[in-house]
């Protein structure tokens, strides 16, 4: 029942919004004084104004709800705060925030601080005793809106909430406040969803074309040329519009300059990508950080000529590159994590991994030994773990100080439940496994209440859909769509040879839906053995162009005899007498599993090929982090000790820069380190992925990174 309460009062509070679009002259402090509310809570959701600027003709503004509109001859004062009906009180826990208390009981905190004064001099502190002021609450059945100030927009395929703020011309913040049902933690949107957006006076943004005036008042030395090269409009359009200029321009006239927004669906990730203003930006700094010219962006948002605003949403080319990341078409800011830490930040962090020591028996070395080399698990939980060790060490030299808890789970879900229901969840900024897909999904579904974060360290093929885990190992899927676009950028005409056997059909289709025109090369699958013949493949390969031979398969002995025939070819003539060359040919993969790791493989083969592949690693090199890990522990850090430090390097670096994993993710983009690179990205229902990869190739014996 308390639930539903909630429930309903959210409800009926999102809905109590109306719109109003400027009017030449109109002020702030007048359309306040019209909906009976004030300056401030006009310019809490439109933040794309700022208090003391002239308001532009035009622009929709998001009322809040108060009182109904005064009448034009009406002097009323600003808008009285509400009376509440009672109170109840609340005691501080731990950790809260103001904004979260407020948040909690759908109040304000200038709510809290009115009738908890002391607030206004002193810090929230733990155990304090806050007086929370109740309010009547509209009834669901009561809606304040204007529905003639609105219209029905339906998401196009491609649109984001940047590409659809930007054609509207509002800001994020706005379109939210309008659409509560939208996720403020996620900038998903679904191909046909419906979202309530305001109507520009006598124009609707399904219009092809809609035309729009500003208003502007002419400054000293100004003639029709110069107004021409600044607003791109002819001088003729604007002596239409302003008989009066017959006469001449003159300083201090004001005149209508006309606006032209081409709308529709061609404002998409097909043709744009998005910037969202920051507060103090400036020109100059803004054109340095995307790389075009102030002209080149005010061609492309005439909004501009008023003026650069905070949460403005700006459309860049496509293609355009500059000091930034692009993901989901959305401009994300570079970040210097190193530079950007605050020392008073004290994550606390679990690790929880099976080393499964009551197993051991640690008296004899030898066994112990062993029992590693044996032991996926613990060799696995070792490596990360000291990886981790060393991340530890190196956060603590920037002066970050870490609350560090480590817990053997023994891989089990009973023990793993045990640990969990003894300690205090709320407290954690993260917590680092388990291996386990059980133990992950009892760990995901207890603290997801918290909104603590559960970073997956290996992969995990799941069906788990919660959205505080982070699966720091790029998908297959990802990984597949990454060669392919490789291979399709750096091809010119190539023949494309596809060997895969029936476990890897999808992989096939998929490289087919890229390139029509490739050949199969038939598997033959028996009972005890599989291949390809010799010959067969041989006929599909040319000797006039170079051969790209796609090998999709999870069985070592068909790639172990694949590879080797491809390198027999390689160093042999098809046909001596009509060729000097020897036969081109190299090989891919869309998934390098384990059966390429197999020791029937020739490395030489493999390199012969220049085998390429995309990879969620690369080789460490011999950096800091590896000799910091050979004076600590006597040894070469492997691939899992490589891991443990750049994951939890990573997650420490951002924890520093703000405790809540969650929010920084939104605004980090890619973060690389020693041998592995992340960027996470929020899918709606399933948690956070990874997107980051590497192209490896075989080169001489070595493997090196590809430009990407």
């Amino acid at each position: 029942m308390l639930l539903l309460f909630v429930f309903m009062g959210c409800k009926a509070t999102a809905q109590q919004f109306s719109t109003h679009s400027v009017r030449s002259g109109e002020t702030l402090a007048g359309i306040a004084k019209k909906y009976n509310v004030t300056a401030a809570s006009i310019l809490t959701y439109n933040k794309e104004i700022k208090a003391g600027q002239d308001l532009k003709p035009n622009t929709i503004l998001v009322i809040p709800a108060a009182a109904k509109p005064t009448a034009i001859g009406d002097q009323s004062s600003e808008a009285v705060p509400e009376e509440p009906i009672g109170f109840t009180s609340h005691k501080v826990r731990k950790k809260e925030t103001l904004y979260g208390i407020a948040k909690r009981y759908h109040i304000t905190e200038d709510d809290i601080k009115r009738y908890n004064q002391e607030l206004y001099s002193n810090q929230l502190k733990k155990r304090m005793v806050l007086r929370i002021p109740k309010y009547k609450r509209v009834a669901p059945g009561e809606n304040t809106i204007n529905e003639d100030d609105f219209e029905i927009y339906t998401v196009a395929a491609k649109e984001t909430r940047w590409s659809i703020a930007h054609k509207y011309g509002i800001t994020l913040d706005s379109m939210v406040v309008l659409n509560p049902a939208l996720e403020k933690n996620s900038s998903y949107l679904a191909e046909g969803q419906e979202l309530r957006m305001p109507k520009k006076p006598g124009s609707s943004v399904q219009n092809q074309v809609t035309e729009l005036y500003i208003s502007y008042t002419v400054p000293p030395k100004m003639n029709f040329y110069r107004l021409q090269q600044q607003f791109e409009v002819k001088a003729e359009e604007i002596v239409k519009l302003n008989p009066e200029l017959k006469d001449g321009l003159k300083e201090g006239m004001v005149i209508r300059i006309p606006e032209r927004k081409v709308e529709g669906g061609d404002i998409n990730t097909d043709n744009y990508i998005f910037y969202e203003v920051k507060p103090k930006q400036t020109e100059f700094s803004l054109t340095r950080k995307l790389g075009i010219s102030y002209k080149e962006l005010l061609a492309l948002n005439p909004d501009l000529k008023e003026g650069l605003k905070a949460g403005m949403v700006l459309k860049l080319p496509k293609g355009q590159t500059g000091n930034f990341e692009v993901r989901n078409a959305l401009v994300l800011d570079k970040i210097d994590l190193l530079d950007s830490i605050n020392p008073e930040n004290r994550p606390k962090v679990m690790f929880l991994f099976p080393f499964r020591l009551n197993r051991l028996n640690l008296a004899n070395k030898e066994n112990v030994q062993r029992t590693i080399g044996t032991r996926n698990s613990l060799k696995y939980s070792l490596g990360l773990y000291s990886g981790a060790l060393v991340a530890l060490d190196s956060i603590a030299s920037l002066g970050i100080s870490v609350d560090v808890r480590t817990f053997d789970n023994e891989l089990d879900l009973a023990k793993t439940r045990e640990i969990l229901l003894r300690e205090n969840l709320s407290s954690y900024s993260a917590i680092i496994g388990p291996l386990d897909v059980a133990s992950l999904r009892e760990v995901a579904v207890r603290s997801s209440q918290y909104r603590v974060p559960v970073v997956a360290p290996i992969p995990a093929k799941t069906d788990l859909s919660m959205t505080n885990v982070f699966f720091s190992y790029t998908p297959d899927e990802v990984l597949r769509v990454r060669m392919l676009d490789y291979v399709e950028k750096t091809r010119e005409e190539q023949n494309i040879v596809i060997i895969a056997d029936g476990a890897n059909t999808v992989a096939k289709d998929s490289i087919l839906l890229r390139f029509p025109e490739a050949k199969i090369a038939e598997v033959i699958e028996e009972e005890k053995n599989i291949g390809v013949v010799r010959d067969k493949l041989g006929a599909l390969l040319s000797e006039e162009k170079e051969n790209w031979v796609f090998v999709e398969s999870g069985n070592y002995k068909l790639i172990s005899s694949v590879t080797s025939i491809l390198n027999s070819f390689h160093n042999a003539l098809l046909d001596p007498e009509k060729s000097k060359e020897k036969l081109q040919l190299r090989m891919f993969t869309t998934n390098k599993n384990n059966a390429f790791e197999n020791d029937v493989i020739s490395g030489s083969h493999l390199s012969n090929l220049n085998f390429t592949f995309p990879s969620v690693y690369r080789e460490a090199k011999n950096n800091s982090f590896s000799k910091r890990y050979r004076k600590k522990f006597g040894d070469t850090p492997d691939r899992y000790a490589v891991r443990g430090f750049d994951l939890t390097y990573d997650l420490l670096l951002k924890l520093a820069y703000k405790n809540d994993l969650m929010q920084v993710s939104r605004l980090i983009g890619q973060t690389e380190y020693t041998g592995n690179k992340f960027s996470y990205e929020k899918d709606i229902a399933s948690g956070y992925f990874n997107q980051a990869s590497y192209i490896m190739a075989y080169d001489d014996m070595r493997i090196e990174q590809l430009t990407d």
